[in-house]
C-alpha cells in the first residue's frame, strides 16, 4: 500500500514540478510526519529534491525508462538519420542517452566499423554484430541512465581515434552550449567532443533553449544537428553563421504504427 502511495506521490510531484508539504498532506490524506518519511525515501532515488517547506521535481534524473518512452517516434527517426551518417570502417563514439540508443536499430550488421561507447543498450545491441569491433568506456555503472561513467585516467582515451561522435545532451543553449548534469558523464563527453573529427548532436526539439549544470562543448563545436522539428530562429541563425548542418526527423504514420505495436520498443540482443 505504501509503495503505491510513494509512486503516486512521485508522479504528482513531477506533474506539478514543485509542491509544498501541506499540499501533499492534503492531496494524499496523510500526516506531515508521514509525508516527510515518504519524501525522504523518494529523494534517495535522486528524482526529486527537498527544499524549504516542500519538494521539487528533478527532471534530469527521472527514470531512464520513463524518459525513453517520451518522444519515442521522433527519437527512432533521429536514430535512423544518425545511422545513415556512418560509413564503412568508421571509428565512432555513440554516447549514452535516450536518443542515441535508437541508432542500434538502424546499423547495418554487415558494415565493418569500430564502436566506442559507454551505453549499455548500445553494447547489448551491437555485441552480436560480427563486423563491429566494440570498445567500452567508463569504469562505473550508473543504473538510472544505463551507462558507464568515470575514468581512472582521463588520458586513457588519448589512444583512440574517433571519426564521428554521436552525442546526446540534457540541454542545448546558444550561450551555454551542450550541457549535462553529471560530473562523471561530463568528463567522458568533454574528452570525446574535443577528440572527434566530426561532432554530431542528436537532440529532440524539447532539449533546445535549456541548459543544466555543466557545459561539455560549445554549440559552435558541433558539425551536424539531427533533431525532430524546425529549430527556433535564433538557433537557425547560429547554425548558419557557424556552418552547422541541420537535419530534421519526420516520423511517418507507418513508423508511428510500428512504435505503437504491442511488441514495440528496444529489443536487447
Amino acid at each position: 500500500m505504501r509503495d503505491i502511495r510513494l509512486n503516486h506521490i512521485e508522479e504528482y510531484i513531477h506533474s506539478r514540478k514543485n509542491v509544498t508539504l501541506d499540499e501533499l498532506c492534503l492531496r494524499f490524506d496523510v500526516s506531515k510526519n508521514t509525508i516527510r518519511r515518504d519524501i525522504n525515501q523518494i529523494s534517495e532515488k535522486g528524482t526529486i529534491q527537498k527544499v524549504y517547506g516542500g519538494v521539487v521535481s528533478n527532471p534530469e534524473l527521472v527514470s531512464f525508462k520513463n524518459r525513453t518512452i517520451k518522444n519515442q517516434s521522433e527519437k527512432h527517426e533521429i536514430g535512423r538519420l544518425a545511422a545513415s551518417c556512418i560509413e564503412e570502417n568508421d571509428l565512432i563514439f555513440i554516447d549514452s542517452g535516450t536518443t542515441t540508443r535508437y541508432m542500434v536499430h538502424y546499423l547495418d550488421p554487415d558494415k565493418p566499423l569500430t564502436i566506442l561507447t559507454n551505453s549499455l543498450d548500445v553494447i547489448n545491441g551491437v555485441s552480436s554484430m560480427p563486423n563491429v569491433d566494440l570498445f567500452v568506456v567508463g569504469n562505473f555503472y550508473k543504473r538510472n541512465t544505463e551507462s558507464f561513467i568515470g575514468l581512472d585516467d582521463p588520458h586513457s582515451l588519448d589512444k583512440y581515434n574517433v571519426n564521428k561522435a554521436f552525442m546526446s545532451v540534457t540541454g542545448v543553449s546558444d550561450t551555454h552550449g551542450l550541457t549535462n548534469s553529471d560530473p562523471l558523464e561530463y568528463e567522458i563527453k568533454k574528452i570525446i567532443s574535443e577528440k572527434a573529427k566530426k561532432l554530431i548532436l542528436l537532440a529532440d526539439a524539447s532539449k533546445f533553449g535549456k541548459s543544466t549544470l555543466l557545459t561539455y562543448a560549445p554549440l559552435s563545436r558541433v558539425d551536424t544537428i539531427i533533431t525532430s522539428q524546425a529549430l527556433p530562429r535564433e538557433y537557425q541563425e547560429f547554425c548558419a553563421a557557424h556552418d552547422i548542418e541541420i537535419r530534421h526527423a519526420h516520423p511517418d504514420e507507418e513508423q508511428n504504427r510500428k512504435l505503437n505495436a504491442p511488441d514495440a520498443g528496444f529489443q536487447r540482443r
